[in-house]
């Protein structure tokens, strides 16, 4: 049977592109190659970061349109994309409600709205320590609130608002320096009117660092460990933008433990683990070994795709998944999108 033609309303620039709106009774069948994809990004990295490169040439091999865009650049047609990514934005953490209402405002866009100003402030770590996860032990402390720090202890300061240990600071509160480097940098994050998040330093870091889960759409990918990188006090450094967040971290199995914690962590995300496109479950050892949540990192996390020979594939796969048909795109016996013979067709 002749199929019908599809006439196709293509227009690209240097800043976005318009969507392609197929016509004729085949709709089902469009071409992947008309796919658009925004992989949101800052200013600071205008071309993206190394491993959001990755994804843009895998993207690209598959037909897929991948497009750098900068987050605020009012001159960027978000509109005209067949699905925007969340990827290297992170400057989020100083301009946290302006970003917020940009995602908002995204009609097509992964991870959710929702999702991200859920995750965006740490306090959603309370929220699941109440429905029965392991996190780690946190003091929070309102910025309209006092703090006295202890005499005894080695703790962790951080704001609730921040990604990549900026503005943390590890501190022997034993040694009277420590205490009133503590003290000042409380006053710093009250005076910005921030929430500060104080939490026990747990030893087992230095021994067996954090644990990251890596999963794409409902399914665990590969895991990673990082090493330790509080050594000391804040001092103002920003690693944001250094390639993998300016650590060395090395492949690793996952224990059952582990996996179980990264499984009951997500099934709790608003919306459901269904509505994710990504997802990183940091863990940490406690005092017994037992794994902890130290953190759910669901708006713009580092993948780690270096580290895995299939983490890419699911990846863009689930990218397809979320810019297609059920009708047009059915799912393995693995959950994974997978592409159906006509499409692998129209590709070659």
């Amino acid at each position: 049977m002749k199929e019908s033609p599809m006439i196709t309303d293509e227009k690209n620039t240097s800043r976005g592109y318009r969507s392609n709106r197929v016509r004729g009774s085949s709709a089902a069948l469009f071409d992947r190659r008309g796919f658009r994809v925004a992989l949101a990004t800052c200013r600071e990295l205008p071309e993206l970061d190394r491993e959001s490169r990755r994804l843009a040439s895998a993207l690209e091999r598959l037909g897929v349109r991948a497009v750098p865009a900068v987050w605020d650049d009012p001159s960027v047609v978000w509109q005209g994309f067949d699905l925007v990514v969340v990827r290297s934005c992170w400057d989020y953490i100083y301009r946290r409600e302006e970003f917020l209402q940009w995602a908002d405002q995204i009609p097509r866009i992964k991870n959710p709205p929702e999702v991200c100003r859920w995750n965006s402030d740490k306090r959603y770590l309370a929220e699941l320590q109440r429905q029965g996860i392991p996190v780690v032990p946190t003091n929070w402390i309102e910025p309209d609130k006092t703090w006295l720090p202890p005499t005894t202890g080695e703790w962790v300061m951080k704001p609730a608002v921040s990604i990549c240990a900026v503005g943390a600071g590890r501190y022997d509160l034993a040694d009277p320096t420590h205490r009133g480097q503590a003290s000042q940098h409380f006053q710093r994050l009250k005076h910005t009117f921030q929430t500060t998040m104080l939490q026990p330093y747990l030893t087992g870091v230095d021994r067996e660092g954090e644990t990251a889960l890596v999963y794409f759409g409902e399914r665990f990918s590969h895991a990673v460990r990082k090493p330790a990188i509080l050594s000391g006090p804040d001092n103002g450094q920003d690693r944001r933008f250094q390639h993998l967040g300016g650590i060395n971290p090395v492949p690793v199995t996952a224990t059952r433990e582990q996996l179980a914690i990264g499984e009951r962590v997500l099934s709790l995300v608003p919306g459901g683990v269904s509505s994710l496109l990504y997802a990183r479950v940091d863990l940490v050892p406690g005092e017994n070994g037992e794994p902890l949540l130290l953190e759910l990192e669901v708006i713009e996390p580092n993948l780690f795709l270096m580290f895995t020979e299939t983490g890419l594939d699911a990846l863009t796969a689930q990218i397809e998944a979320c810019i297609v048909t059920d009708h047009d795109a059915p799912r393995g016996g693995n959950g994974l999108f997978q592409p159906n013979r006509q499409t692998l067709l129209k590709r070659q």
